[in-house]
């Protein structure tokens, strides 16, 4: 808390109470005492306070069960009663009484007066994410895709309070923060589209912040309690993309193996096919094509035009925090029409000369109308020495323990594929 005019301040304490008026909280302030209590319009009974039932709020987040003792207990002339014997009428409200939770301070300063104050806190209840919509078409110049871009920043405010012409920032990246134990999943309210058409103007203004990136929206704006509100802050078209086509055709998803010791000796490995041929859009976030600023993480969603014209949904999937000259690669589901199948055509182990040979056959098959290139992908699990010894197609080794084999398939038309590795240990 601070005075931005530079008033020398100093917050001697702080206080937060979260014990609102409340019929059971006055109760108990009575607690052995005797009040009134309206029976009927022109009935009054007194009444003595035994209990008031009175439960403070933290019970509930330190206990998961109805406590035995919320009912109050009345006595009315000598004799016990277990709930209200009408409404009850109290005397007034004591001075240090809060109506709703009350944060105070205590302040000192050399200089008396009235002046507006600056209050910086960390609250929760305040969520951002960023959304981004991709139609997708053919380029008419080349063998690519052209992608239009519309990115949205989808703010929710489930903190209690509504902030009137709020300035509002918004910081992404991996900023650390301790996360307290909170309710699972609470309701969000339906989706407000609550930005008019501004002129050609950015709505969001982006900079490099510290370790992290931030966003500022371009003009104050109301953010309302239970309040969801998306703005757009990036807009480009005729993005120069490639449509990727990748056939990784080891199925080991169902092994529980941990080291490669286990896996070597298991003589099954690996020999079980995927079908599913992925698909994967990559583009550069560069000025060079029509894009070149940080995009916080997000979800990415693909639409493609039909001869109709209405948008067809495509594939989704999320992006990390992606600053601005790195390459985005992202999945967005299975081909329909090209199909793989991989099988192990040899298998030779000399356990006592520490050797092993194995041998496969990828097919690739496409039912499109035109070719498809498909990377086919194949990792050299059994040992970190290892050796093609033959192989039907120029392979590219991607890392320690993978190799692709480009290949182009023609319409209706098939590849094969097939390699033999030599380990060693």
């Amino acid at each position: 808390m601070r005075d931005p005019a530079g008033r020398a301040l100093q917050v001697l304490e702080q206080n937060y109470r979260n014990d609102p008026i409340s019929q059971e909280l006055l109760l108990s302030f009575y607690e052995g005492k005797t009040i009134d209590f309206l029976v009927q319009p022109n009935q009054i009974i007194k009444g003595t306070i035994v209990r008031s039932g009175y439960i403070p709020s933290n019970y509930y987040a330190q206990n998961y069960q109805q406590p035995s003792f919320t009912q109050p207990i009345i006595e009315v002339d000598g004799v016990l009663r277990f709930g209200l014997p009408g409404q009850p009428l109290f005397p007034g409200l004591s001075g240090d009484t809060i109506l709703k939770p009350t944060l105070s301070w205590l302040l000192q300063t050399n200089d008396s007066g009235k002046f507006d104050a600056e209050i910086s806190y960390v609250a929760g209840g305040m969520s951002w994410q960023a959304d981004y919509n991709l139609v997708v078409s053919d380029n008419p110049r080349s063998k690519t895709d052209l992608l239009d871009m519309g990115g949205w920043i989808t703010m929710r405010n489930q903190s209690g309070k509504t902030f009137e012409n709020a300035s509002i920032k918004l910081m992404a990246g991996d900023v650390n923060k301790i996360q307290a134990a909170t309710p699972a999943s609470r309701a969000y309210g339906a989706m407000n589209k609550a930005m008019a058409d501004e002129a050609m103007a950015p709505a969001v203004r982006e900079k490099s912040f510290d370790e992290f990136h931030l966003y500022s929206l371009a003009r104050p704006t109301t953010l309302h309690d239970q309040e969801t509100k998306q703005v757009e802050f990036v807009r480009s078209t005729d993005i120069r993309a490639q449509r990727l086509y990748v056939y990784d055709g080891a199925q080991v998803a169902q092994y529980g193996y941990y080291n490669l010791e286990q896996i070597r000796q298991d003589q099954s490995y690996g020999t079980q096919s995927n079908p599913k041929v992925w698909v994967m859009e990559e583009f550069k976030n560069a000025e060079v094509n029509h894009l070149g600023l940080a995009l916080p993480k997000g979800k990415l969603r693909f639409y493609r035009r039909d001869t109709d014209g209405h948008l067809e949904f495509i594939g989704e999937n999320v992006i990390d925090h992606t600053p601005k000259d790195e390459t985005i690669r992202i999945f967005t589901g299975n081909s329909f029409d090209v199909v793989g199948e991989r099988k192990r055509t040899n298998y030779r182990v000399d356990s006592a000369h520490n050797w092993m040979d194995e041998s496969f056959e990828i097919r690739v098959r496409n039912h499109k109308k035109e070719a498809v290139t498909v990377r086919v992908v194949e990792h050299l699990y059994r040992w970190t020495n290892w050796k093609l010894t033959e192989q039907s197609h120029e392979s590219r080794k991607t890392d320690a323990q993978t190799v692709e084999f480009p290949v182009t398939v023609a319409p209706d038309g098939e590849q094969v594929v097939t390699y033999t590795v030599h380990y060693s240990w």
